[in-house]
């Protein structure tokens, strides 16, 4: 067994699970536990290399992934669990619970789909059918706002509890009238098998500073509020008790354990990453980072299966476990327990449900078709969106999105009664192409893969001096290091010196604990200094456009809950409508040279 030390917690990483019950082995009940996470809208599947493993079994536009198969092995595994005759080590008596640990959809071309059509959102068409029992509340599902979260449980149609103990909807009158009627609950109980299973659900704490929950408010004391109601359950009876959480990476969850006591189990969601020990089959391509499952000692020193998945509907976690008449744990089945591939190709693949085909695959894939012919504008240029590129430094692409936003507010300031902007901001976190676009034709598909978020331009128009460098000392805090807070410009170079003090906000939030002392100069386009050899010069306060998610603090940018109007555009939409009437339909050489043109500088 190989221990490792998280946050002073023991987390135990090997595949057996130490006896935590007593002497007595025989398992009265054995629950296998289904879930996903983080299926963020991939309604078309994923991409890979699967010229050894033969074609695509359901002439699916991918062979991987996808609802309509998630569906299909889901309904397999579901019948695998409780029918037949038991496998060695289980109970006679067998159950099964379907959970999401969140992050249901994800903007992008193929939520624009539903965006275009309406409510039932495909997304939602697909989950109900897959048939969850419960689905915890990721970051991503208030990236347009509650209300489109709303729109979404209704899509659902009432098929599933959404359960997240830590969120206060009751801010927002749609979710309020959710939470009336017990769509979105704290806590739920599942019945399977004649047993009850207790379900929590948690959301990040981060959530208002990486998404946009408007009135939503979230409580970071995860610990208290989990055992309360583990707690509740106790005396209610219940006595098997899974924590469905979306913490944004499996450490947080396996940080959380040790605080908490009457927790059988743990979904985490929001990290994305590949837990798989050698006899589980992947997809070409994924690389298990550890295995599955990971454990870590609560409270009472009890070992606790932690779980996750890789998203994008590209496998199916299964967690199968073993209890004793008292409710306790006593073993994890390890020949069953493990991530399940969905796969359209090879000996396992399974052919897509012809509902979710019908009803989702098909129109989604229609409407991308149409955006992928739309040509909006002609490069000279590679244009550079690769992940790291843009959240470690400038890029032309960069460049482009942040001029596209400066362009934005400055045709919309007189509409809109605001200064024009001078100075353009992109968080680099916004830009999700992950890939470089090559020289040639640019399409409406590509504009909505650079810039996928409901995000809207808005212009803060009297930014002070002092608040305005700090505002890029933040952009580069975290480097040399890649982070999405780093920001691509258009109006303004800056140079800055990572041997100096970086800044550090308050977790979660845009408040300023350390202000940072790397950026060293600072000069908008037409010439005016703003900072010289790191001090501030004084003078007037600048009109910056950037997108609402930045403007009210995301990333922990310090806007200092300055005043901003948004300007009626996304950034989507700023991006497509800057390249044809922006830039006349053409990116040159010139103005966007592959390497950047210096905007911001590393000493």
């Amino acid at each position: 067994m190989v221990t490792t030390a998280l946050a002073g917690a023991l987390v135990l990483t090997a595949s057996a699970v130490p006896a935590t019950a007593g002497p007595t082995k025989s398992p009265n009940f054995t629950l296998s536990v289904l879930f996903t996470n983080d299926m963020e809208s991939a309604l078309l599947g994923v991409a890979g290399n699967s010229t050894d493993e033969g074609p695509i079994l359901d002439g699916g536009a991918n062979p991987y992934g996808s609802p309509s198969r998630v569906a299909t092995l889901m309904d397999e595994l579901r019948k695998d669990a409780t029918t037949g005759k038991p496998r060695r080590g289980q109970a006679a008596k067998r159950g099964e619970v379907t959970l999401s640990a969140g992050d249901n959809y994800l903007a992008g071309p193929e939520l624009s789909a539903s965006m275009a059509d309406g409510a039932p959102f495909y997304d939602a068409i697909a989950v109900n059918e897959i048939g969850y029992d419960v689905s915890t509340i990721g970051n991503h599902e208030f990236d347009f706002g509650p209300d489109v979260f709303a729109e979404f449980v209704d899509g659902v149609g009432g098929s599933l509890t959404f359960v997240s103990a830590n969120i206060d909807v009751s801010g927002e009158p749609a979710l309020r009238a959710q939470a009336k009627d017990g769509t979105i609950v704290r806590s739920d109980v599942v019945r399977s098998a004649g047993q009850r299973i207790g379900i929590i659900g948690l959301t990040t704490p981060e959530l208002p500073a990486i998404s946009s929950p408007r009135n939503v408010t979230v409580s970071g004391e995860l610990a208290k509020i989990t055992n309360g109601l583990a707690r509740d359950f106790a005396k209610r009876g219940v006595n098997k008790v899974i924590l469905v959480s979306h913490l944004q990476d499996i450490d947080n969850e396996l940080a959380l354990v040790p605080q908490l006591s009457g927790v059988d189990a743990v979904i985490g969601g929001g990290g994305g990453e590949i837990l798989a020990d050698p006899q589980d089959r992947l997809i070409p391509g994924d690389v298990a980072e550890r295995g599955f499952p990971l454990y870590a000692k609560d409270s009472t020193g009890a070992s606790v299966p932690v779980v996750t998945t890789t998203g994008n509907y590209k496998y199916i976690g299964r967690l199968v476990l073993n209890f004793n008449w008292r409710g306790q744990v006593i073993s994890v089945d390890e020949q069953q327990t493990g991530p399940v591939r969905v796969s359209g190709v090879g000996s396992d693949a399974v052919a897509g449900d012809p509902t979710v085909r019908a009803e989702v695959e098909k129109p989604v894939a229609e409407y991308l078709e149409g955006l992928t012919e739309s040509v909006v504008a002609t490069s000279e240029v590679p244009l550079n969106g690769v992940r790291n590129s843009v959240r470690s430094g400038e890029t032309n692409l960069g460049n482009l999105v942040a001029d596209s936003l400066r362009w934005a507010g400055t045709q919309r300031a007189a509409e809109y009664g605001v200064t024009p902007p001078q100075v353009g901001i992109q968080n680099g976190g916004g830009i999700r192409n992950d890939s470089t676009l090559p020289a040639g034709d640019i399409t409406a598909l590509n504009t909505y893969e650079v810039a996928p978020f409901a995000n809207f331009v808005s212009v803060v128009p009297d930014v002070p001096r002092d608040v305005f460098r700090q505002l890029l000392e933040r952009g580069i805090a975290a480097a040399p290091s890649a982070a999405g807070a780093f920001m691509q410009v258009s109006g303004v170079s800056f140079t800055y010196d990572v041997s100096r003090t970086a800044q550090v906000v308050a977790e979660g939030t845009s408040t300023i604990v350390t202000p940072g002392e790397r950026v060293r100069d600072v000069v908008l386009d037409d010439g005016t200094v703003i900072v010289s050899n790191g001090v501030v010069v004084d003078g007037a306060p600048i009109s910056v456009a950037t997108n609402d998610f930045s403007a009210r603090g995301g990333d922990g940018y310090p806007f200092a809950n300055l005043p901003l109007t948004p300007v009626g555009t996304t950034y989507q939409q700023a991006l497509q409508d800057y390249l044809t009437d922006g830039l006349g339909g053409e990116v040159t050489a010139a103005q966007y040279p592959t390497n950047g043109s210096g905007r911001i500088v590393a000493l």
